[in-house]
């Protein structure tokens, strides 16, 4: 978990990290999170004005309604804080393409897609400026896009899904299964001159350019907005995907592909937004400044 007390100026004031007991339980992770903002309240000059919250699953401003990997069904957003002020939910990728709207790379964008490839690849498809949930909130799935229908099943149980193929955790593992080595993370094949290597990452960037394709195709995005652990490789990612997203576009020009501007720490801008949202304050985000590096970090 990581958290950060943001004033309406778009200060850091304070941002800690948190180990997430998720071993233990939902209600332990929720009261971790109760007890985590009770604390970050207290190193603050008074009472804050609202609480945002950036959670995993399926989510509404209200309620974290089903995280299958935190136990929680229909928790309300009441449930998070003993203090008596507004809280606001959003999903853990959709608020981090909203800190990237406001104040990061698609800052000057009026629409994208915010593609973090971590462990796992989820998106968030923002539109106007704001990230787009869908009719029952599943929208920005596009890690479950099947790239290769015939390919391998993907934990979800479909076949040839664009996370079995292109996530860090994917990479790392196809790779491992294939050369017969344990413990083989993403970022080593991406720079292993390897021809087990090479063809695992040549399978990651066919698969990433395939849906790709098919997301511009569909909603026409002003730019792509790649973050998360694997955007790390820059050229190594940034290069080989942007060719051949240009030679499946035959008809069209390709959308720019563009780092992400603030790394892990997106979610907890974003949902510093959510929070000053919920206290009343939807016009905060746009003048801020904001360099998380200087605020007092506590690990």
């Amino acid at each position: 978990m990581k958290g950060g007390l943001v004033s309406d100026s778009g200060k850091v004031l304070l941002s800690e990290r948190r180990p997430t007991p998720r071993t233990e339980g939902g209600d332990a992770v929720v009261a971790a999170i109760s007890d985590f903002i009770g604390h970050l309240a207290a190193a603050g000059d008074g009472e804050p004005a609202g609480v945002g919250l950036a959670v995993p699953g399926l989510v509404s401003e209200h309620a974290a309604i089903y995280a299958t990997n935190l136990g929680w069904r229909d928790v309300p957003a009441s449930a998070f804080t003993t203090l008596d002020i507004p809280v606001m939910l959003g999903h853990d990728v959709r608020t981090g393409g909203l800190a990237e709207s406001v104040l990061g790379a698609g800052r000057d964008v009026a629409d994208f897609l915010f593609l973090p490839i971590g462990t796992g690849i989820a998106g968030a498809t923002v539109i106007r400026g704001e990230p787009y949930g869908g009719s029952s909130g599943w929208a920005g799935e596009i890690g479950h896009t099947p790239v290769f229908p015939d390919g391998e099943q993907c934990a979800c149980g479909q076949f040839g899904c664009l996370e079995t193929y292109a996530s860090g955790a994917s990479v790392g593992r196809r790779y491992s299964r294939r050369a017969g080595v344990e413990g083989v993370r993403a970022e080593q094949v991406v720079t292993s001159d390897d021809p087990i290597a090479i063809e695992i990452w040549d399978e990651a960037v066919e698969a990433l350019s395939l849906a790709l394709a098919t997301y511009t195709l569909l909603l026409d995005p002003s730019a792509i907005v790649l973050g998360g652990g694997l955007a790390e490789a820059g050229p190594a990612l940034f290069d080989p995907v942007r060719t051949r997203l240009v030679k499946r576009l035959a008809f069209r020009d390709a959308p720019p592909l563009i780092p992400a501007a603030l790394g892990v720490d997106a979610g907890m801008l974003g949902a510093a937004l959510l929070g000053w949202r919920a206290a009343g304050r939807p016009d905060l985000g746009p003048g801020w400044a904001v360099d998380v590096r200087s605020a007092p970090l506590v690990s």
